[in-house]
């Protein structure tokens, strides 16, 4: 049973059109690549055969690792959310207490995470810590150095 994740719009499409280019042009890819090194001979011996099989079982496995993702896949309707507290898709300030620095986030599912576009993924150990909370509030989260204290300067969508 496939684990239930949401997801933004975008990050949907951007799923649905992966599994298509792995379906449909990788796997041709893969199969051809088979074909051309069983037609160089013996089986046994043939290295270039064996490095085109385990390719075709990685995509495989990449492919059923998306299918059951988006069988668990849930879009979120952002009109009907909670702008009070931090929730996925909320877009948060938060401020560090040790050293006064003010970062900018938006939590989103794994698969959308990007902490260079400032996507964090609400199963990180700073979503987790942020979720739920209200502007006002410490957040306290464990990392490996400590625990760090963040306050919530701002909450939107």
């Amino acid at each position: 049973m496939s684990k239930v994740s949401y997801y933004t719009a975008e990050g949907l499409k951007k799923l649905r059109e992966e599994l298509k280019q792995l379906k449909d042009v990788e796997r041709v890819k893969a199969s051809n690549a088979i074909a051309e090194a069983r037609d160089k001979g013996d089986l046994s011996e043939n290295a270039e055969y064996d490095a085109a099989k385990e390719a075709q079982g990685m995509l495989e496995m990449r492919i059923s690792k998306l299918e059951d993702q988006l069988a668990g896949a849930r879009v979120i309707d952002e009109s009907q959310m909670d702008t009070s507290k931090i929730l996925v898709l909320s877009k948060v300030k938060i401020k560090n207490q040790n050293n006064g620095i003010e970062m900018n986030y938006t939590l989103v599912a794994d698969g959308e995470a990007d902490l260079a576009a400032g996507k964090i993924s609400v199963n990180s150990p700073i979503g987790q810590g942020l979720l739920g909370k209200s502007v006002g509030d410490v957040a306290e989260i464990s990392v490996p150095s400590g625990i760090i204290k963040f306050d919530i300067v701002e909450i939107s969508r």
